[in-house]
Formats: structure tokens, sequence, C-alpha cells
């Protein structure tokens, strides 16, 4: 008896490019910073985005993605959308980038979820989690709610 099979390929579609005056190296919370600024333009945003840069062994940024764009006050995110991206890029670890409008730096219980969420599943696939929440200026670790840049 014959059967049909179906073969299926999952590839990663660079959907642009840009040059940036930015560290490829990720070596200090500044360099997040100015990735936020610089290539996600996070500082300006009226509303709350979740982004992810990816990088490999080194530290090295190998991509940056928007996960999620949600309201003015939420943005919807689930560990299977993260960490599909971080996946199908090789990512050895992610930082995740996540801001508030309101320039509010305290954590919501929703942020605390998510990011244990995240951080669970990153063990389990064995990609290291960088939570982070981005005020123009700052990066705040989002598990601390405190600055690591001035």
């Amino acid at each position: 008896m014959a059967t049909n099979i179906s073969w299926y390929g999952l590839r990663l579609v660079k959907e642009k490019g840009a040059r940036y005056d930015v560290n490829r190296k990720i070596a200090c919370p500044k360099d997040v910073d100015r990735i936020a600024r610089e290539v996600a333009e996070m500082d300006s945003l009226a509303e709350e985005v979740f982004n992810m840069i990816t990088v490999n062994t080194k530290n090295e940024m190998t991509g940056f993605f928007t996960v999620s764009k949600g309201s003015l006050s939420a943005s919807i995110v689930h560990p299977r959308e993260v960490f599909k991206r971080a996946l199908l890029q090789n990512a050895s670890a992610i930082f995740l980038l996540h801001n508030h409008p309101s320039g509010n730096p305290k954590p919501s219980r929703e942020d605390k979820a998510i990011t244990q969420r995240l951080a669970e599943a990153g063990v389990l696939l064995g990609i290291r989690v960088r939570p982070c929440y981005y005020r123009p200026g700052q990066v705040f670790q989002l598990s601390r709610a405190r600055p690591v840049v001035g």
C-alpha cells in the first residue's frame, strides 16, 4: 500500500537589513541600550513592544526580532513565539527588550510571570535568557528592576 508523505523544510527569512552604528558584540548593558535606541527606536514608541536580540556563543548579535506589539499598557508574549525565533537563529542566549511607555520602571505582575516562564523554558532548551526592561537611556534587568545603565 502506497502512502503519500509530505516533506517540509524550515527556514529563517531575513525581512530587511541595514547598517547601524552599534557593536555587534554585546559586552555591557550600554550595548543593549544602544541597540534598543538605534535599531528598534524604543525611545520613541507609544505602545508596549517586546523585542529580542539573539546572540551566539561569543555574545555577538546574530538577529533582532519584534516578538509582539501591544497597546499602551500591555503586550502579549508566549514562550513558543520567543523560542521559535531563537531556535531558528541557533541562539546561545537571548536578550529580551520590553518597554513601558509610561516610564515606570517597576515590572508588573505579568512582567514577572512571563519572565519566569521564559527563564524556565530557556533552561530546558539550553538558551540563556537575559530579560531587560527598556526606558530611554537605561536598561533594567526585569527580575530586579534596578538600572544597570545610567
